[in-house]
């Protein structure tokens, strides 16, 4: 029999790269984290949610010992397999229909709009229409989007007719790998009559947003919304894709007080909670508006590494504590650096990568620039274009975290990374 004292959180899809911060939540010693579902059976492919059910069930069952928790901090099918097993074992979670009002990102839109109008005019896309056409009262450029998706896939930036429906075509050959399990979820609840009939494989269109982009990070306790911090996102110039999240945000005080009062009223209309979550804006520095780009109902785990260096606790203690029933609040500002980034290194074309550093360059890397974790993405002999969750328009070849003073300080660490790591590939050119 395993120790009565200790404490069992099972976390679906349990990767290595999350482990070493999660044993750094306050509290750790007296916990054991158990892997819940294999990341390959839960991204990889098309997903069959009944069997993933039957296999976490199996395993939960199987198991000797207490289950204390249960807990994950990737998107569908994690954030909903949450609270289905939660309920299932009497740990404590969000309902199923407040995560689903989150990732079905249509019917976020129709809740968000009831609180507030800081998001953008959006609609419906009749993805069976020959030729498809965007909504009447959404204007381009637009983003067009399935109404489920994670890690920007299927989702595209168009700037006239012939590009959106280049871009519907793609979105109909890709859309039934997450939509079809989806609709198993929503058969699971009750639907709006505006939400009558149109299932997981949606589509929709909603005008580009401008400005820089921003996160909010935060939980709901006991019916309570609390932000502990507010980050900000830059992207590679000319380019949508994340160059790197940064930890403490620099926008204005008083824009920081909006983006919580609309946090507040949204995460209230939406009902969650004893749950994180993760809401991505954009601020308009001419304008001086903000719009609501999407809400992930889990924390972002990409931040763990930066609320640890700058607050002294990685933000997956929040997750933990909210499923044991004990204190989610985080410190502030008890960490041994002033800001911190994770950034992505990425490449904007196909290529074949031969040559990855080990765990021994790895870890020297570490060890001679303090303040620095690295994890690598591809394998050696892997095709850039073949590995998964990768965005509409690049390749993640690493994710390097650094911490420091200042911004120049993040950035050296980040180009010594860059230039230590020694990736190399060879291009492939396009079809």
């Amino acid at each position: 029999m395993l120790d009565e004292k200790v404490k069992n959180v099972f976390v679906i899809g349990l990767d290595e790269a999350n482990l070493p911060t999660l044993r750094q939540v306050p509290g750790a010693r007296s916990l054991r984290f158990h892997q819940l579902l294999t990341i390959e059976e839960l991204q990889i492919g098309e997903v069959h949610l009944p069997t993933l059910i039957e296999k976490a069930r199996g395993a939960l069952d199987a198991f000797d010992g207490s289950v204390d928790a249960i807990v994950g901090y990737w998107d569908f099918p994690v954030s909903t397999l949450v609270p289905i097993l939660s309920e299932h074992y009497g740990t404590r979670s969000t309902s199923l229909e407040s995560v689903v009002k989150c990732e079905h990102k249509y019917w976020s839109r129709l809740e968000q709009q009831k609180v507030t109008d800081r998001h953008p005019r959006f609609g419906r896309v009749d993805l069976k229409a020959e030729p498809p056409r965007p909504p009447e009262n959404v204007r381009f450029p637009m983003w067009i989007k399935p109404a489920l998706s994670y890690s920007s896939e299927l989702a595209f930036g168009v700037r006239d007719e012939q590009e959106f429906r280049t871009a519907v075509a793609e979105i109909r050959e890709g859309i039934t790998r997450i939509g079809r399990p989806f609709e198993h979820i929503l058969e699971r609840i009750d639907l709006p009559p505006e939400m009558d009939g149109l299932g997981g494989r949606v589509c929709l269109s909603e005008e580009e947003m401008s400005g820089v982009q921003v996160a909010v990070e935060g939980y709901v306790h006991q019916g309570e919304v609390t932000v502990y911090g507010v980050l900000d996102s830059i992207d590679y110039p000319d380019s949508p894709c994340f160059l790197r999240h940064q930890y403490p945000s620099t926008l204005p005080p008083p824009v920081i007080s909006e983006l919580h009062d609309v946090t507040d009223r949204v995460m209230r209309r939406i009902g969650m909670d004893s749950a994180t979550f993760s809401i991505e804006y954009f601020y308009d520095p001419r304008t001086r508006q903000i719009s609501l780009l999407e809400i992930n109902p889990r924390h972002s785990q990409s931040h763990a590494e930066l609320f640890q260096y700058v607050d002294g606790v990685p933000n997956h203690h929040c997750m933990v504590s909210l499923a044991l029933g004990d204190d989610p609040r985080m410190p502030h500002r008890e960490g041994p650096y002033a800001m911190a980034a994770k950034w992505y290194y990425r490449w904007f074309t196909d290529g074949v990568v031969r040559r990855v550093p080990g765990p021994e360059d790895i870890a020297r890397i570490e060890r001679e620039i303090p303040g620095v974790r690295v994890d690598v993405v591809p394998e050696e002999g892997t095709r850039l274009s073949e590995l998964p969750q990768q965005d509409s328009y690049s390749y993640e070849l690493a994710h390097i975290f650094t911490g420091g003073a200042n911004e120049e300080e993040l950035r050296e660490k980040y180009d010594h990374c860059v230039a230590a790591l020694g990736l190399v590939f060879d291009e492939v050119p396009p079809e």
